[in-house]
């Protein structure tokens, strides 16, 4: 339970960065084709199903280089943050805004190495400019916040649409 520790600390101290229902919303940064209902067997192919997405809703300047950084992040320790999600992220030069995709996997989950050992069923995928750490922070204890709902994740894996899984997202 660490990684929840961490993401309570990293909470409070950009409590005073923005005042929530105030500024950006995690939903600002979806559209329908950055949401993507999987049925995949492994962590690979999920990051690969996204990766197209944000790829076909013309995000990325290079898909490539892209998945790469995702996959150097993976290997560096996983995103896998517990309570069946994952936040693998990139941040690169020359991007000037950041972006979301969001992978669900209703049924069987996908091994991740999570920290609390559980498949993931809730996939959020960010990638942006490297030079807007803040906003990257603010995007993250928005999203980070919004997830540990457990309204949210049940309603997210009951979703059909994209629209709906937008909908979640609104005003976090």
């Amino acid at each position: 339970m660490a990684i929840l520790e961490r993401i309570n600390h990293l909470l409070v101290e950009l409590k005073n960065l923005f005042k929530k229902g105030k500024g950006m919303s995690i939903a600002d940064y979806l559209d329908d084709r950055q949401v993507a209902f999987l049925n995949v067997t492994t962590e690979e192919e999920a990051i690969d199903t996204l990766v197209d997405a944000l790829d076909f809703s013309n995000k990325l300047k290079d898909k490539e280089s892209f998945k790469q950084a995702i996959l150097q992040r993976e290997k560096l320790v996983s995103t896998g943050i517990g309570l069946g999600v994952a936040v693998p992220h990139a941040k690169l030069q020359g991007y000037d805004d950041f972006f979301i995709a969001i992978g669900i996997q209703s049924g069987r989950g996908i091994e991740w190495n999570a920290i609390d050992g559980l498949p993931v069923h809730l996939i959020f995928m960010i990638g942006g400019p490297d030079n807007r750490q803040t906003e990257y922070l603010k995007i993250l204890s928005r999203l980070t916040a919004a997830i540990k709902d457990p309204e949210r994740r049940s309603n997210l894996l009951k979703a059909t649409s994209a629209a709906q899984v937008i909908a979640l997202f609104q005003g976090c």
